[in-house]
């Protein structure tokens, strides 16, 4: 991963297809990506993992079992290792995603929707 300074706003720019992460840069074991989101995702959950999502513009809902987490602009929220959840935006969602390294976008449920992380380009690519 590059050393230089990357911008999150230029990041999410170069997104082009919702539930599509693109890995900003890397933290110890941990990718942080970001990730344009429309629609409602698929149930699934990450036995082995939390997912922090930090929601950069737009409103995200994460569904669980038991109720609705709204999330708004610089809003966080971590769903804990094992929880299954859906997350679904009625409008597009600028978001950044941190969890380790390797974690499939659609944990334990697979499907159309599982996406290879993607690189963000850098100056020097």
């Amino acid at each position: 991963m590059t050393d230089d300074v990357r911008n999150v706003l230029t990041a999410l720019a170069a997104v082009g297809e919702p539930w599509q992460p693109h890995r900003l840069t890397s933290v110890n074991d941990y990718d942080v990506k970001v990730v344009k989101l429309l629609g409602e995702f698929v149930w699934h959950s990450h036995p082995e993992t939390d997912e922090l999502f930090l929601v950069v513009a737009g409103e995200l809902t994460i569904q669980l079992r038991d109720r609705d987490v709204v999330l708004g602009p610089n809003d966080v929220f971590v769903v804990p290792k094992g929880v299954e959840h859906c997350p679904r935006a009625d409008e597009e969602v600028h978001a950044i995603l941190i969890e380790p390294k390797g974690t499939v976008n659609t944990g334990d449920a697979g499907g159309a929707r599982t996406a290879e992380v993607r690189e963000i380009p850098t100056s020097d690519s």
